[in-house]
């Protein structure tokens, strides 16, 4: 089992409260290094809650968050850290350097930069009146300016800025013939169909280079001829580039297909955890999501012939 190990990232003890509403409550999982990821459940069950925690729009009440963008994640450099007051553990200032990070203590620009978390949103969030192209080099933003020297120097024309500049656009049209859009790229993002800018979606955070790419329900709206296209993009990714992919998704036939580690919430309380054949036949992920108790699953599961 992949995610114990080499995980990528350890979540323990992670608790969210929002007044007298706990969502997420005393969560443990981890994401394996290089694997699929899914994070499923029932409405409310707490998902997208988890996905703020980790990507940084929300401080999480307690737990911990451990990411490593180099090697293993040691128990004792955890608990080292975690005594200190700082928030990561890197050799330098360098973008992108490796080293071992506490999320929980990040702000969310941090998370995305140093740590190289990426996230794609329920509702699509492409700049529809920039070309396709320029939502993906829009992307690199950050080595763009770091090439600039975060000056004017990309409107003077620094040969380092231009080499950056090109380096980025080869980094888009890559994403793009990886993303079957090479014949779209001129074209407004906004008038693509819906399918196609879910993949364009995921390619421009693909363009930051992250070691944990968060996807929050990426199948949502997609017909099953779009669903086999997104699959083979993750695989893509997952395969070809090494990315470690959480994905949130309530198309099962997705998640069963591509994950090679599923978690299963609750009202915020981890009630399943393993590969896709043994959630499929856990009582109670089959419970929960006939919204029965797990004494009922056969009666229920015979009602609607199951």
């Amino acid at each position: 089992m992949r995610w114990l190990r080499d995980p990528l990232l350890v979540v323990e003890g992670l608790t969210m409260r929002f007044g007298g509403l706990t969502a997420v409550r005393d969560l443990s999982f981890s994401v394996g290094r290089g694997a699929i990821t899914a994070l499923i459940g029932p409405n409310g069950a707490g998902k997208t809650t988890v996905f703020n925690c980790i990507t940084g729009f929300y401080k999480p009440t307690s737990g911990l968050m451990a990411l490593s963008t180099g090697g293993p994640i040691e128990p004792d450099a955890v608990a080292a850290l975690t005594a200190t007051s700082k928030r990561y553990a890197c050799s330098d200032n360098k973008i992108g350097c490796e080293g071992l990070f506490l999320l929980e203590r990040m702000p969310d620009f941090e998370i995305t930069r140093r740590a190289r978390v990426a996230r794609t949103f329920q509702n699509i969030r492409l700049f529809p009146g920039m070309t396709v192209l320029e939502n993906l080099i829009v992307a690199q933003h950050t080595t763009l300016m770091h090439a600039s020297g975060w000056t004017v120097l990309g409107l003077l024309g620094s040969p380092v800025y231009k080499q950056a500049e090109s380096a980025a656009v080869e980094v888009a049209r890559y994403w793009l013939h990886r993303i079957d859009l090479m014949h779209r790229a001129d074209d407004a993002a906004g008038a693509l169909p819906y399918g196609d800018q879910r993949r364009l979606e995921i390619a421009r955070a693909m363009c930051t280079d992250p070691v944990l790419l968060c996807l929050d329900e990426p199948a949502a709206g997609l017909n099953p001829r779009e669903s086999a296209a997104l699959n083979l993009l993750l695989r893509t990714i997952r395969d070809d580039h090494g990315t470690s992919i959480l994905l949130i998704e309530h198309d099962m036939s997705v998640v069963m297909e591509i994950s090679d580690h599923v978690i299963v919430l609750e009202h915020g309380v981890r009630i399943s955890d393993g590969t896709p054949e043994h959630i499929r036949n856990d009582p109670k992920v089959i419970a929960a999501y006939l919204g029965v108790e797990d004494e009922e699953v056969e009666e229920a599961e015979a009602e609607v012939g199951l």
